[in-house]
């Protein structure tokens, strides 16, 4: 439970759901969309094509096993967010493409070339050339309810965890934001923040207010 409201607290996970007690929440109309899903991505799965796949050009062990040495790992979630790093971060020669992601799912199909390049995917990783520690990760691509699992665990499966910070930039529509006053008067684009109890440096907007809630991938 969280100690005060705009906390990031940790929810129980449902990838350890088994089949059966899942199916006893799910419709008939559900269970038949899901299973035409699962159809065809045991199809691309079968033609040696997963269904999210990171390819790291670099390691900074300099063995594949080893994971990488990450000190802040910055995660631009949608287009919005990924144009915000374009314009404001990456132009510039301080950074190098080191990653890719290559998904699919019914919304995104990337390329299924092994080349680390911005044309074949639509999420990419980049490392600080001065500071090879501190890492962007560009994801302006959809991933869907039941991958978010899966993305998140191959990507940060690949970092080591001890003193590693992590910032989230998303974007959502303002007639999505819950407030007493009238949208309409309200000055856009505005900031909020979400944060984990753990994060004892200063916030650098006001905190995200009650009833308002972040959705899917950011939230995961």
């Amino acid at each position: 439970m969280a100690t005060f409201f705009g906390e990031v607290v940790v929810a129980p996970s449902r990838a350890g759901l088994d089949e059966e007690e899942e199916a006893r929440e799910e419709t008939p109309e559900d269970r038949e969309i899901r299973r035409e899903l699962e159809k065809k991505r045991y199809r691309r799965r079968g033609a040696g094509r997963a269904e999210i796949d990171v390819l790291w050009t670099w390691k900074s062990g300099g063995c594949g096993e080893e994971p990488l040495v990450c000190s802040r790992f910055i995660v631009a979630i949608g287009r919005n967010a990924a144009a915000f790093l374009s314009s404001f971060i990456l132009d510039s020669v301080c950074w190098e493409v080191v990653g890719v992601v290559k998904l699919w799912n019914e919304w995104c199909r990337t390329s299924s070339t092994t080349n680390v390049l911005p044309t074949d995917s639509f999420c990419l990783f980049y490392r600080l050339i001065s500071d090879p520690t501190v890492l962007l990760c560009q994801c302006s691509c959809y991933v869907a309810e039941d991958q978010q699992f899966q993305w998140l665990e191959k990507v940060f499966g690949s970092m080591q965890k001890e003193g590693l910070q992590v910032t989230i930039l998303s974007t959502c529509p303002v007639a999505d934001y819950k407030t007493q006053e009238s949208t309409l008067t309200l000055a856009s684009p505005f900031l909020k923040a979400l944060k984990t109890k753990e994060f004892q440096e200063q916030v650098c907007c006001p905190l995200l207010e009650q009833p308002n809630i972040v959705r899917d991938l950011p939230a995961a």
